[in-house]
């Protein structure tokens, strides 16, 4: 079976699927926002001229790091630290990158830079959580895994 054929012949109308692929996506928001916004907040209340790019990825490669550690707490409650983070690595890297990817991008769309607003926070994690729920709620049900 292709991959795309296994996309495809999954049942996308499971709702405790989605219940529980929104609640993982969730907890990798959450982790994503705390490095990248931290990082964005940073540059922007320091003044330092760095460029919007590389303000971005700093603010990505933060994000994944601090998603990858909040899931490894997570997942130590249920196993060694080790395996803790090698789930955490392994289990959701691909949904972490695409949800950085979306909020940076939607952040820069709407701002023109690495701006926080009072209005561009809440659709960039709007934007953050729907952009890798589809790939989560695959995973799960055509391969039974998650990272909670």
């Amino acid at each position: 079976m292709s991959a795309i054929t296994g996309f495809s012949a999954i049942n996308w109308r499971c709702p405790h699927t989605w219940r529980r692929s929104s609640k993982n996506t969730a907890w990798c928001l959450f982790g994503c926002a705390i490095g990248d916004f931290g990082t964005i907040a940073y540059f922007q209340f320091t003044g330092i001229p760095w460029p919007t790019l590389a303000i971005m990825t700093l603010a990505i490669v933060n994000g994944l790091l601090t998603s990858i550690a909040l899931e490894t707490v997570i997942l130590a409650r249920q196993m060694d630290l080790r395996m803790a983070f090698r789930t955490a690595i392994g289990m959701s890297f691909i949904s972490m990158v695409s949800m950085e990817i979306a909020m940076n991008a939607a952040d820069w769309l709407l701002t023109g830079g690495a701006k926080l607003t009072w209005w561009v926070v809440p659709i960039m994690l709007a934007v953050g959580f729907v952009t890798p729920l589809p790939y989560n709620y695959w995973r799960l049900k055509a391969l039974g895994r998650a990272c909670h």
